[in-house]
């Protein structure tokens, strides 16, 4: 029997703001905010990118990570990002 993991991502919005959320399944939930099915945020800021995300053995942890990031600082959730992708990350939408 295969684990369920759970995701906690942000997305970098046409705005160059962030959103983060946490999904069971990344792909299905890119594509719903990407056509405007998911959040009202990202649907009024499109394009969106992923720009991170974790994995998390259960939802309840993945819930505490969202909203512990969602009361970052703007700057601390850049420098979680770069942390990733290195610090030549810009906060830049590529369509």
């Amino acid at each position: 029997m295969s684990k369920i993991l759970y995701y906690v991502y942000l997305l970098s919005c046409g705005d160059k703001s962030l959103y983060c959320g946490c999904t069971s399944n990344v792909r299905r939930r890119l594509q719903e905010h990407g056509s405007g099915e998911a959040a009202v945020w990202t649907k009024m800021r499109r394009p969106i990118k992923l720009v991170y995300f974790e994995t998390h053995d259960s939802l309840l942890s993945a819930r505490k990570r969202e909203k512990q990031i969602k009361g970052w600082t703007i700057k601390k959730k850049m420098n979680l990002i770069r942390g990733i992708w290195g610090s030549d990350f810009s906060h830049t939408i590529i369509t």
